[in-house]
């Protein structure tokens, strides 16, 4: 990969001469006419970034972390089990997609890892989704504390925002690149199961199992049906050849596998996830008091569950900690009682460059906004940590939360969010 800038100036010169070669074409004959078609019909396709792909490493990438070198140390940093450094996403230089995907697969193996953490450092067990599925039908899955139905007295509910985020993850990216306290649930898990709350944490991005496609039956062609096979196979070969030496010759990037997803029952969206949740385990909870901490889209989900089950909500819930949260009352419909509610039991810490929990005004006052101490979106639930459960502690004895009594700052920060990896 070190001569990747001398390939690409070779790439350069070649793109250079197809269109050369296009020119003269041009003053050609018949045959040149079809050559320049072909021509232009390739480079119409093409760019040096498609080019490069020619030169690719196959995308095939280690299934654990041991097979690619990395390990979590004791302070729960990701680090290079020889060199001891973070993470490194440029592995190869000048080839994005390449990197991108070995990122991709490295992060799924994280959020096994993660899952792992759950069930043997959290003693939290998985419950299968839908509750009554069927052997052969698509599932998810969301983790119980041993007494998150159980509890008679609390019950902690975590739900984090959209993306690759899966069970147990705040950010996938802290993960990666910081640590397990910031970019995990299990801090939180932790100091609820200290507090005495049972502890659920949902899965609202476990939407749909994805499958490869089968392969479509060749199709003769309509005008050549009643051509003899053999004279048909070898017309096809002609063809198949020419386009080849066309094309081939300058573009061979690597084709990925076609895949097709099929919905899992009940649980096809994060709104839908959230409410099934409720309906099966969540409301039939023991628990007197139920808090929920919500992050970036999981603020929505929880906007709509209240919208779907708003006196059963109102009735059971009795405190929202959301973190960035990128809910909108009013493009959601919610009603003047659902703001109302909102307005005494939620707090919302967003990303700003204010000290935490300074009050933070917005144009749509749907709940009070605090600062969470940091300008980065995916680190607002780590930052905001132990603010939230004083604010759940408070709510729990029946006393206002006071947010720190500086300056009111007015921003629009958490109507900037953007979507999570996020």
């Amino acid at each position: 990969h070190r001569d990747v800038p001398f390939r690409r100036s070779l790439l350069s010169e070649h793109y250079k001469l197809l269109i050369l070669g296009v020119n003269m074409a041009q003053l050609g004959g018949q045959e040149e006419k079809e050559k320049t078609t072909a021509l232009k019909d390739l480079l119409s396709r093409i760019d040096l970034d498609e080019l490069m792909k020619k030169d690719e490493p196959p995308l095939n990438f280690p299934k654990t972390l041991e097979e690619f070198e990395y390990a979590f140390n004791e302070k729960g940093q990701l680090r290079h089990i020889k060199t001891g450094e973070p993470f490194v996403f440029n592995y190869r230089e000048d080839l994005h997609r390449w990197n991108q995907k070995r990122y991709e697969a490295l992060g799924e193996i994280v959020t096994q890892y993660v899952y792992e953490l759950l069930e043997k450092e959290c003693n939290m067990t998985k419950e299968i989704l839908p509750v009554d599925a069927t052997a052969e039908e698509p599932k998810s899955f969301i983790f119980l504390s041993r007494d998150a139905l159980s509890n008679p007295d609390r019950l902690l509910v975590l739900i984090q925002g959209s993306g690759v985020v899966r069970a147990g993850q705040w950010s996938r990216r802290l993960i990666i690149n910081e640590d397990l306290d910031s970019g995990t649930q299990i801090p939180f898990i932790r100091r609820a199961v200290e507090e005495g709350h049972g502890v659920m944490v949902l899965n609202p991005n476990e939407n749909y199992l994805e499958v490869e496609k089968p392969g479509a039956p060749a199709q003769p062609s309509p005008d050549s049906s009643d051509e003899p096979a053999e004279k048909r196979e070898r017309k096809d070969e002609r063809e198949s050849r020419r386009r080849r030496d066309f094309y081939e010759k300058y573009r061979n990037p690597q084709k990925e596998r076609e895949t097709e997803q099929i919905p899992i029952r009940d649980n096809s969206s994060p709104e839908e996830h959230a409410i099934y949740v409720w309906d099966n385990f969540i409301s039939k909870s023991a628990a007197k008091k139920i808090f929920f901490v919500a992050h970036s889209y999981g603020g929505l989900s929880f906007v709509e569950l209240m919208i779907q089950r708003e006196a059963e909500v109102k009735n059971r819930v009795c405190a929202v900690a959301m973190t960035d949260s990128v809910h909108n009352l009013w493009h959601q419909e919610a009603g003047k009682s659902i703001l109302e509610w909102m307005q005494e039991h939620c707090c919302n810490w967003v990303s700003s460059a204010e000290p935490l929990d300074t009050p933070v005004e917005t144009m749509l006052p749907d709940c009070p906004r605090v600062s969470a101490g940091t300008e980065r979106h995916e680190l607002t639930s780590w930052k905001s940590f132990h603010s939230i459960f004083k604010f759940l502690s408070a709510a729990l004895e029946g006393q206002n939360w006071d947010a720190k009594p500086t300056t009111t700052v007015t921003t629009r920060s958490s109507n900037r969010i953007k979507h999570e990896e996020i």
